[in-house]
């Protein structure tokens, strides 16, 4: 079929798993530390030992003297297995299920003029893929070892061009320390690391704030375009964005709504209907988005999640389950281990389809991250207007 997706409800017809085979490591550097610095002001003033990451690092969790923290395999292997659970969930539902390339085990990383990195696998596919109507649009990572990571979807995105997909590369960044707007993390004063950012490291490919954006701080609906920017570097990004889409759609600016990704704050379920962190959210939306109908479900609790050792990276807070999947206006993938969620959701008529996924938690992504839909049967219609 033709690549045509132009919001998250309409009936799916073809979608992108992600894969997390050869998954060994995080990557403890700038780009890692500000992307996981999370701007939970207001959600837990508590702090509790379950709701924030832990990002300090011990001298047991570095390897080699670097700075990259092991991820146990037992993890990755059930994740795989969660993975292809949902991949299962989707294939009896009718959706065509497409995978990405496997990072090869031998490709231990990869390296610019400016830095290196290790390869991390197309996991969270949303992030750096922005599906818009008949265009892919590849957008400017914010994780450097995720830099390379769009070219193990290419010969999926080969086929959609082939298929007359329109397809776009958004600017790439040098990605040295100084490509960074660092006043955002500097200012905030909950969450975020546990160390401070400090000063960084010069380059002689400095060249100042650049783009960096990921496609899942967009919320499509339609013709329009809900994008959020907290920084210079998604201002820029931003800027781009609508003077390649002018004429074709309308692209709204909401201004950290989150520090980056808005899928586990803010997600539009239906024509009418968003699935919402809190109440609070509704004031920073555009002003026709806030007569939506907002679910607001129960908050999570300490049992919904796997308990961990201290030397497990914690990457998320527990509202990444909100990170589901609509299927259609009407069935929704929700994670099983969130009975609180799914009664909310089964309250308001929607067909709930429990799907297991464990390590959310430590990966940094729920139903929506790991997922592109690529096929839906909706258009570029006016909910805004």
């Amino acid at each position: 079929m033709q690549l045509n997706s132009f919001d998250d409800w309409s009936p799916l017809r073809e979608i992108i798993v992600g894969s997390a085979r050869n998954y060994i490591s995080h990557d403890r550097e700038l780009s890692f530390e500000l992307f996981f610095h999370e701007n939970i002001t207001n959600d837990n003033p508590g702090r509790s030992e379950w709701y924030y990451p832990r990002l300090s690092l011990s001298d047991e969790q570095r390897t080699g003297g670097s700075d990259r923290v092991p991820i146990k395999a037992r993890y990755v292997d059930e994740l795989n297995e969660d993975l292809a659970g949902i991949v299962t969930a989707l294939e009896s539902l009718s959706v065509t299920v497409h995978r990405p390339m496997d990072v090869d085990p031998t490709t231990v990383g990869v390296r610019t003029p400016a830095w290196s990195a290790p390869v991390v696998p197309p996991l969270n596919v949303r992030d750096n893929t922005l599906v818009v109507g008949d265009e892919i649009i590849e957008t400017p990572p914010m994780i450097r070892a995720r830099y390379f990571e769009t070219q193990l979807l290419k010969p999926i995105f080969a086929e959609y061009f082939r298929r007359g997909a329109r397809w776009s590369v958004m600017p790439r960044p040098f990605m040295t320390d100084a490509s960074f707007d660092l006043s955002y993390v500097r200012e905030s004063t909950a969450g975020g690391p546990t160390e401070p950012i400090g000063e960084v490291t010069t380059s002689p490919y400095d060249t100042g704030v650049e783009m960096m954006f990921d496609a899942a701080q967009c919320l499509r609906l339609g013709r329009d375009i809900v994008v959020n920017v907290s920084t210079g570097n998604h201002a820029l990004a931003c800027d781009w964005l609508e003077r390649h889409l002018e004429g074709r759609f309308r692209v709204h600016r909401v201004h950290r709504l989150s520090d980056s990704h808005i899928d586990s704050m803010v997600l539009a379920l239906r024509p009418g209907t968003l699935l919402v962190r809190s109440p609070e959210v509704r004031d920073k939306l555009p002003v026709p988005l806030r007569g939506w109908d907002m679910i607001v479900p129960p908050p999570a609790t300490a049992d919904d999640f796997p308990r961990y050792q201290d030397d497990d990276l914690i990457l998320t807070s527990p509202f990444i389950d909100l990170n589901v999947l609509s299927v259609d206006p009407d069935t929704v993938l929700v994670n099983d281990a969130c009975p609180e969620l799914i009664r909310e959701l089964e309250r308001h008529k929607f067909t709930v389809v429990p799907v297991r996924h464990r390590h959310r938690r430590l990966f940094g992504g729920g139903f929506h991250c790991f997922t592109l839909d690529t096929v839906r049967e909706g258009g570029d219609e006016d909910y805004l207007s």
